[in-house]
């Protein structure tokens, strides 16, 4: 470790064009992540499945000597084999795979995938958070992270999982919309530990790779991955989301499939809207888990009443990640805004300090408000006093949802 900060000494730190008042900020986010902003990156905003999986296909066939690669959900269906494949093609040139899945996320993926890859050469096995047989009833401290890393020169990290939903092929939902990012640049080394960490505590093997730190060509952007997980001393996810509603200055936007604030995230909000920030909170307006739209309920009439934009997706599921404060700062990642992200799941969230890529979420979430209803507040309380007392009653179930 040691070793490894004394190299990253000449990219640690923030771009000169950001407000000074920005360095106390990005301390507080240093310290929750334990890890520095590293400058020196390029950071591509990729939308939706099919650029997502476009980009990691590319990067997974010029790996030239390992691929990690973590996702939550793993299914057995076209865009799985498609993966399958493609690892198994480069396992067999010699390229070292390691690829990690959560245990409950893909519960449905048959023992027959796995072989198929470990016969090819592909290390791949499952996160359990409880060693041993009992690993299958517990159902919380899930490893809800998708990251990719190619050599230790390139990743990707967001809102996707491997399924043909991701790349819109869904007979639920009339659509799919996600976001991830490719990064280029010292911050993968970043993404890289976060993955080392995690396949040491599932397998017990401290993997050997590349910790050489590289400045992208052209770009010099700043980056900031934090991981957040149950073993953390302080609530990271919930600390990350409250400092960036602290700290909007002009506005903050928050795009999050499941959407159960705590009364801290709330309050911030509410605080952020008196003080004339611009606040907005992007879910979508069909939903695949009904408690969590159900709970929303009890919460909504609140944040309107206090001025704060609800928008709701309606040309497909909205399942991104993804916020944006004023137009320096913006995230991608794996955290919802809700309780299992903020204490209960290992996540991770890519922090991009730059004016241009916070320009590019700025034009991404305009069209995907442009793509949504905004909520009223006749909305809630037309609602009959049995929905109400539902929501609040699955409210009280949120710590469990």
């Amino acid at each position: 470790i040691e070793s490894l900060e004394e190299k990253a000494q000449p990219f640690i730190g923030i771009e000169d064009n950001l407000a000074t008042e920005t360095v106390g900020r990005i301390q507080a986010l240093e310290h929750l992540a334990k890890m520095p902003v590293l400058r020196g990156n390029q950071v591509e905003l990729l939308i939706d499945g099919e650029a997502t999986f476009a980009s990691i296909f590319e990067g997974i066939e010029k790996a030239s000597e390992y691929v990690l690669i973590q996702f939550f959900i793993i299914h057995n269906d076209e865009l799985g084999n498609e993966l399958k494949r493609r690892l198994c093609q480069k396992a067999a040139k010699g390229i070292r795979i390691y690829f990690l899945f959560d245990e409950v996320g893909s519960h449905d993926l048959p023992a027959s995938y796995s072989k198929e890859l470990r016969d090819a050469g592909v290390r791949i096995h499952s996160f359990q958070t409880t060693r041993g047989s009992g690993n299958r009833f517990q159902l919380n401290f899930r490893n809800h992270r998708k990251t990719v890393v190619a050599d230790g020169c390139v990743g990707w990290v967001g809102g996707h999982n491997v399924g043909d939903e991701y790349v819109g092929k869904t007979t639920r939902f009339k659509g799919w919309r996600d976001t991830h990012v490719r990064i280029t640049g010292p911050a993968v080394l970043s993404l890289q530990f976060a993955f080392m960490e995690d396949w040491n505590w599932a397998t017990d093997e401290r993997l050997s790779l590349r910790w050489d730190f590289a400045a992208a060509e052209g770009s010099n952007t700043p980056v900031l991955i934090l991981p957040s997980g149950p073993a953390d001393v302080v609530p990271t996810a919930s600390l990350m989301f409250q400092h960036a509603i602290h700290s909007a200055q002009k506005r903050i936007w928050i795009a999050s499939p499941y959407f159960v604030p705590d009364d801290g995230i709330i309050s911030a909000l509410q605080l952020a809207e008196m003080r004339g920030v611009d606040v907005r909170v992007l879910i979508p307006d069909e939903p695949d888990h009904l408690l969590v739209y159900m709970s929303a309920f009890a919460f909504f009439g609140r944040m309107l009443k206090s001025g704060i934009e609800i928008y709701r997706y309606t040309a497909g599921f909205m399942h991104q990640k993804a916020f944006l404060v004023d137009d320096r700062a913006a995230a991608v990642g794996t955290a919802n805004l809700d309780n299992r992200s903020f204490r209960l799941n290992f996540e991770i969230t890519g922090i991009v300090l730059d004016r241009d890529f916070a320009g590019q979420v700025e034009d991404m979430l305009e069209n995907d408000f442009a793509h949504a209803r905004k909520m009223t507040l006749s909305e809630i309380e037309e609602k009959p006093l049995w929905f109400k007392a539902a929501a609040r009653a699955a409210y009280l179930t949120a710590p469990l949802q």
